[in-house]
């Protein structure tokens, strides 16, 4: 593996858009344990805008989660896991491609991933995988509350991969409408419950032909509007009402991955099911506690509150227990596990952003060699290590410098102070930065350029396809607010 300092050193070489195309596999194999008959399941667990702060086993103030919890001491747990991107669809382009956001065609929430793009469902549907989706999606260009991605849907979770979806478009609440690979169907219960039960299912039809699995189940808890039992709430009655429900609905959702936990033991499954654990982006802002622990900025921000979120790994056949800081991303999850099943290089489309995290397994490793980049909105950050460079205007060349072993709120610029590091980490982001609008162009592609008729972002209540269910759903209280005119609203007290 190249040694960090020399990499940063050969960044100014001609070929910029070829430095960032290594596929970073471990050296600490752990595959010559893997054979086709004891390939690990694989499970992949997304929470919806839970902050880094929200667990119990950092000693949440008023939130206790004893599942995660428990997963966390069986396992690896991350102190410094990124999200992608600080919202939510970017970051699911990221988990899905082991690619910034930016280069998969979702700069933004509610942007559709391109159909070029090369997929973990897709690698492991062709490895000899059976591949489920359950829960929120959010990668077929439609925007407003989460409802049943339709079967002529041309980004669903099948045009990816996924043999079975459970799905809906984006967040979802108690009571949902969701789409079984575009049938559309009624559920009575909490979301994550429902999500669990129907994953535990699909895993278990995948037990009987004996197959692998890949599941991927993205919540849509603990994002707005906030909807919880009076009995998962209840231990929050001194909080406003907003953090209430906030909060009783990740209790509902440690619940269901102590249902998921058992399900696999009692199927006996467990010891070689790897489940990964993060959310898709930062904490809220307005509630009570505080959702990031302490960090600087919120969902939206490229600082650490916007962008490090919880994360875990459990595999008990190979994972020793253990916490680390070093860092590491949703971009490393597809590396990771193309690592795991050794999959060729070609599974990925280059250039690949994360890399395999193998290698933390079964040792302690202090330092990472690849830094993690991100870009949002204009503004973009480089985390190498305990260094991490902000970019507050990317086109005006704003940047900052902040040392997060001694200053984790970045509170305190120090750029002057190490004037060598700052210049070769703003060389190293402008470098790759480069890479990815040679990406948004369409160049990693094997045509050269981006196909026609990708999906423009747009909110499904003004898609034709979705005009035949308006007026049913007008009475059903997650969409009344956004099918329900302003003049309508005006007139009603």
């Amino acid at each position: 593996m190249t040694n960090r300092r020399n990499f940063l050193k050969n960044i100014g070489i001609a070929s910029t858009g070829l430095i960032f195309s290594n596929f970073m596999y471990s050296n600490n194999k752990i595959s010559g344990n893997i054979s086709s008959s004891n390939r690990p399941n694989i499970i992949l667990i997304m929470t919806d805008d839970q902050g880094w702060g929200q667990t119990g086993y950092y000693n949440h103030p008023v939130l206790k989660t004893p599942n995660l919890d428990k997963m966390a001491a069986n396992g690896l747990r991350f102190d410094r896991f990124y999200a992608g991107a600080p919202v939510c669809s970017p970051t699911r382009a990221s988990v899905l491609t082991g690619r910034a956001n930016h280069r998969t065609g979702v700069p933004e929430h509610g942007y559709a991933l391109r159909l070029q793009e090369k997929t973990l469902s897709e690698a492991l549907k062709t490895a000899g995988y059976v591949t489920g989706h359950f829960g929120k999606w959010h990668l077929d260009a439609l925007r407003g509350p989460g409802v049943p991605v339709l079967e002529d849907d041309t980004h669903s979770p099948g045009a990816f991969g996924f043999d079975e979806w459970l799905t809906v478009t984006n967040f979802f609440d108690m009571n949902p409408i969701m789409s079984r690979k575009g049938k559309i169907e009624e559920f009575e219960g909490d979301t994550s419950a429902i999500i669990v039960d129907e994953s535990m299912k699909f895993i278990q039809k995948a037990l009987q032909k004996k197959l692998p699995f890949l599941s991927v189940i993205w919540d849509g808890s603990p994002h707005w509007p906030y909807i919880a039992s009076d009995k998962d709430r209840k231990d929050f009655s001194d909080l406003d009402m907003d953090s209430q429900h906030h909060y009783g609905e990740l209790v509902a959702f440690d619940r269901s991955v102590g249902v998921l936990r058992k399900g696999l033991q009692d199927l006996g499954i467990a010891d070689n099911t790897l489940i990964w654990f993060c959310s898709d982006n930062g904490g809220l802002p307005r509630l009570t506690p505080d959702s990031v622990g302490g960090l600087r900025g919120y969902k939206g921000s490229i600082w650490e509150g916007g962008l490090r979120v919880p994360g875990i790994i459990e595999w008990p056949t190979i994972i020793h227990p253990n916490i680390t800081n070093y860092p590491a991303s949703t971009m490393d999850i597809f590396p990771t596990i193309a690592d795991i099943l050794e999959l060729p290089e070609s599974v990925m489309l280059k250039p690949v952003d994360g890399t395999s995290l193998t290698s933390l397994f079964n040792q302690k490793i202090e330092r990472r060699e690849k830094p993690i980049p991100f870009r949002f909105k204009g503004k973009g950050a480089l985390v190498d290590n305990n260094y991490k460079l902000v970019a507050s205007n990317i086109e005006q060349r704003e940047f900052e410098l902040f040392d997060l072993d001694k200053d984790p709120k970045e509170s305190k610029d120090i750029s002057k102070d190490n004037p060598k590091i700052f210049a070769n980490m703003k060389q190293y982001f402008e470098k790759w930065n480069a890479t990815v609008d040679i990406s948004i162009q369409g160049k990693d592609y094997p045509e050269g350029k981006v196909n026609e008729n990708e999906p423009q972002p747009h909110a499904w209540k003004t898609d034709k396809r979705y005009k035949p269910y308006l007026e049913e759903w007008k009475k059903r209280p997650e969409y009344k607010k956004s099918l329900t005119p302003k003049n309508d609203k005006k007139t009603k007290k």
